[in-house]
C-alpha cells in the first residue's frame, strides 16, 4: 500500500496508494488498502502486526479489561479467537469471571441481560431492582443467584485447600460448563478456557464478587456458622506460574517469542506485562526478553500518566517489550475495543479459512512455500493447553532459580536504616 522510496535527502518516503472499497473482496484487503490515514492508519497497523504475529506462529497472550461477559462480547469475538489455538493464556478481572456465569443460572437460562439507554433514569432502575452496566442491564436477582451458585461451588470439597487463581478458575470453569450443559445454553468464557486448558489470571482477585463470596464463607467459619472453610489463594505460586509461561514462550516454544494483545488497561494489562521484569529484574535470570509483538487498544489518553494509557514504547524502558523490534511490531490505538475487535478477529479468521482452502486445493508444501504465514495461521486449533503443562513448566523455572543462587542471595542484602 505504501512502498518505501529513496529520497535525495537520505530519508525514505512511504507514498500513499489506496484501493476503492468496492474493489476489495476480503477484510484483509480492506484493512490493508482502505485505511490510509489518521485513526484508520492506527487500525491498519494493529491489524498488520497481528497478521504478522499469527503468521509466524507466535503464541499470544491476551489482557482484557471491561465487562466483556456481561455484554456478550465474549461470545461474539473473544471465544472465536480463543478457539483458534493462537492464545496461550488470558489475564482479566474477577468481575469478568463472576458475570460469566449469569447466562447459565437455572432461573435465567432464557437470557438474563437486556439493553437500556446509556442515559437512563438510574433512580427508577434502582427502584425496580434493575442493575445497569453502561447500556446492559439485569435484575438484581441475577446477582443474588450468582452469589448462591459461587458460594455453593466454593464450599465443595475440591476447593478446601490452598491453590493458585488459575486452579480456582479452571475448577470454576468446570462447574460453569456443567451448568451450561444442564440448561442448554451456549458455552461461556471460563467453560471454554477449562475445555481448552487456557490459564486465566486475575491480578486483583480481591476486587470482585467471586472473592467476595469466598470472604462470606470465611466470615461464616470465623463466626462459627460453618464448621470448616479452607480455600485460600496462593498468590506467590500464581505469579510464579505466569513467569513460567513467559519462560516457555521465550525458550521452549519454537517461535522463541511472545506477542500480547491488550484491550483496556488497569490490572489485567500490568499482570500481562510483569513476567519479564519478574524474571529478569527480580529473579535475575539471564537473556530474558519482553514481548516481541504488543498491540493495545485503550480509551485512556497518554497524558493522564496512567499504566492504562502508556504505549508499548514506554514499556520498552522497563524491559517488558523487546527493544530491538518494537518500532516495527508494536502499536497503541486510542479507541473503544468493542468497536474494532469483531472486525479484527473476523479478518484473521477469514485469513485462516482462505489458507485452509488453499491447502485443500494445492497441498501444504506448495501453500507454505508460496504463503509462509499460512503455517502460523494453520497451527493446531487444539492450542497450547498450558494449564495441563503448568507443573512441568514451573519445575523448569524453579531449576533456573536454583542455578541462580549466588545472584539471588546477593539481591536480598541492603543496609536498611534502623529505627
Amino acid at each position: 500500500m505504501m512502498p518505501e522510496t529513496n529520497h535525495e535527502c537520505g530519508r525514505t518516503r512511504r507514498y500513499v496508494h489506496v484501493r476503492r472499497v468496492d474493489e476489495c473482496n476480503t477484510l484483509d484487503e480492506l484493512f490493508t488498502h482502505c485505511l490510509p490515514a489518521f485513526g484508520g492508519a492506527y487500525l491498519r497497523r494493529i491489524y498488520q502486526i497481528l497478521d504478522r504475529a499469527v503468521g509466524m506462529g507466535c503464541p499470544l497472550t491476551l489482557a482484557v479489561s471491561g465487562p466483556v461477559t456481561v455484554s456478550g462480547q465474549h461470545q461474539t469475538w473473544l471465544l472465536p479467537l480463543l478457539e483458534t489455538g493462537w492464545v496461550a493464556y488470558l489475564s482479566t478481572t474477577d468481575a469478568v469471571c463472576y458475570h460469566d456465569g449469569h447466562r447459565s443460572l437455572d432461573a435465567y437460562k432464557s437470557g438474563p441481560i437486556h439493553e437500556v439507554p446509556i442515559f437512563s433514569d438510574d433512580a427508577a432502575l434502582r427502584a425496580e431492582g434493575t442493575i445497569r452496566v453502561t447500556d446492559m442491564a439485569f435484575d438484581e436477582g441475577v446477582l443474588l443467584d450468582q452469589d448462591r451458585f459461587v458460594s455453593a461451588v466454593l464450599a465443595r470439597p475440591e476447593f478446601q485447600r490452598k491453590m493458585t487463581g488459575t486452579e480456582l478458575r479452571f475448577l470454576l470453569g468446570k462447574y460453569y460448563a456443567a451448568q451450561e450443559e444442564h440448561n442448554g445454553v451456549a458455552p461461556g468464557l471460563l467453560a471454554t478456557c477449562y475445555r481448552r486448558a487456557i490459564p486465566v489470571f486475575v491480578g486483583a482477585p480481591g476486587d470482585g464478587s467471586v472473592f467476595l463470596n469466598s470472604m462470606k464463607l470465611w466470615a461464616m467459619k470465623e463466626a462459627g456458622l460453618i464448621a470448616e472453610y479452607a480455600f485460600d489463594l496462593d498468590l506467590h505460586a500464581e505469579v510464579f506460574e505466569a513467569c513460567a509461561y513467559h519462560r516457555w514462550g521465550l525458550f521452549d516454544h519454537p517461535a522463541h517469542a511472545l506477542g500480547t494483545v491488550i484491550l483496556g488497561g488497569g490490572v489485567p494489562k500490568n499482570y500481562n506485562l510483569q513476567p519479564e521484569p519478574a524474571l529478569g529484574q527480580v529473579l535475575g535470570l539471564p537473556d530474558v526478553r519482553g514481548y516481541q509483538f504488543d498491540v493495545q487498544i485503550v480509551t485512556a489518553p497518554v497524558t493522564d500518566g496512567s499504566l492504562s494509557s502508556c504505549p508499548p514504547a514506554e514499556a520498552v524502558t522497563w524491559g517488558k517489550v523487546d527493544k530491538d523490534t518494537y518500532l516495527q511490531t508494536t502499536e497503541s490505538m486510542q479507541a473503544d475495543y468493542s468497536i474494532v475487535m469483531p472486525f479484527l478477529v473476523k479478518a484473521l479468521l477469514d485469513n485462516r479459512k482462505r489458507y485452509a482452502r488453499m491447502v485443500e486445493a494445492e497441498g501444504e508444501d506448495a501453500v507454505f512455500a508460496k504463503e509462509p504465514r499460512a503455517r502460523g495461521y494453520l497451527r493446531s486449533n487444539a492450542g497450547y493447553r498450558l494449564f495441563e503443562e503448568r507443573e512441568e513448566l514451573v519445575k523448569r523455572l524453579a531449576d533456573d532459580v536454583r542455578k541462580n543462587r549466588a545472584w539471588l542471595l546477593g539481591s536480598v542484602a541492603y543496609p536498611v536504616a534502623a529505627r
